[in-house]
């Protein structure tokens, strides 16, 4: 037999730092990290903005619940608020408009203001192609790193390990006990979260859990120069209403990305160049900005059940396997509510986080999975 604990987190992302923290307090907590750190994949690529209203009635719950610990974390997580002011612009072209009437009938804290208003707040606005405009003014920019440092310490505080460079290669169930096995070592517990991202089918199969269909999307990003002559520093993150592109402020420079979601193998996701020169194009189009010189570039994993909706809760198949995966680009604005809720239905069976109903939703024996 391996190294014995309570509780095997498998992935050390976000999700799973996050769960670990919640259960460190009441039980033994071992991460296992298929890579040489924490936060490696979606949740180091992340674009790191709290939106209230992102998502369908589900994530708006969760996004809800997590506002309070974002806002005003506890001392153990932050020694200041992990949010800073941001705003969301959205801009529509004419035959984008039922778009916006959807996204402004189902939200709270979002108005609808003129187009001469939205190049108020961006003033490289191409305003030819924009019909209509709308503005969530209370939208803002999460500190990820302080955000995940602040899970880790709790984890370590309470007596969790953290194992990096440990990919999981087999799993077995004996007497009640998972197995688990790595390259390296063997770990052992009545429960294992799987909380691996991209790879969560992956883990649920070597397991003997079926697939809940989860699709990992490829999200690519480059980092532009500032515009000349302009503070960026206030520009809100501005999007196409139809998923185009979006662009926001990011260390003086300029985050740009074209919105893009293409299906992909669970990998190191890197951008695909024909879809970012796209998007960039289509930035263009948008503003009154030319694409000189790309600073950076990059790509990370966005994955995603097939009602976009994370999965948390026992597998109903499988004794003592608990998911929490499919976060999409949730992930990092849901943490403080559905680790919470992940660390009280492992531990209690039970949460008052949020209504049972959104329990139910989240829960991976709902129709539609696999």
């Amino acid at each position: 037999m391996g190294q014995l604990t309570d509780v095997i987190v498998i992935g050390g992302g976000i999700a799973g730092i996050s769960a670990a923290a919640r259960l460190a307090g009441s039980a033994q907590v071992v991460i296992l990290e298929k890579e040489h750190a924490p936060g490696t994949h979606a949740t180091g690529r992340s674009a790191a903005t709290y939106i209230r209203n992102y998502g369908n009635a589900t994530l708006r719950a969760l996004n809800a619940a997590s506002h309070a610990d974002l806002e005003s974390p506890p001392h153990s997580l932050a020694e200041s608020s992990l949010l800073s002011p941001r705003g969301l612009l959205y801009v529509a072209k004419a035959n984008e408009t039922a778009l916006l009437d959807r996204e402004l009938a189902g939200a709270d804290g979002m108005r609808e203001i003129t187009v001469a208003e939205a190049k108020e707040h961006f003033p490289v606005l191409n305003t030819g192609p924009v019909a209509r405009a709308a503005i969530e003014p209370d939208a803002s920019d999460i500190d990820v790193d302080r955000l995940l440092q602040g899970f880790l310490r709790q984890v370590r505080a309470a007596g969790g390990q953290v194992i990096t460079s440990q990919e999981v290669q087999a799993i077995s169930r004996e007497n009640g006990v998972w197995q688990v096995e790595t390259a390296k070592r063997r770990f052992c517990a009545p429960v294992i979260l799987n909380a691996a991202g991209a790879w969560a089918d992956q883990i649920a199969a070597l397991a003997g859990a079926r697939s809940k269909g989860l699709v990992p999307k490829r999200r690519s990003a480059a980092l532009l120069p500032a515009p000349e002559g302009h503070d960026i520093s206030t520009w809100p993150l501005v999007a196409s209403i139809a998923e185009e592109w979006y662009a926001k402020p990011d260390a003086g420079k300029l985050l740009v990305s074209p919105a893009d979601q293409d299906p992909v193998e669970p990998m190191d996701a890197w951008p695909d160049e024909m879809v970012l020169a796209e998007g960039l194009h289509r930035f263009e189009q948008a503003t009154q900005m030319t694409v000189e010189r790309v600073a950076h570039r990059w790509a990370g994993l966005r994955t995603f059940a097939s009602d976009k909706t994370p999965i948390a809760g026992f597998d109903p198949d499988i004794p003592d396997f608990f998911w929490l995966a499919g976060q999409g680009g949730y992930g990092i604005q849901t943490s403080p509510a559905l680790s919470q809720i992940a660390a009280d239905l492992v531990l209690r069976g039970t949460t008052e986080v949020v209504a049972p109903d959104i329990i139910a939703n989240l829960s991976p024996a709902r129709p539609g999975l696999g």
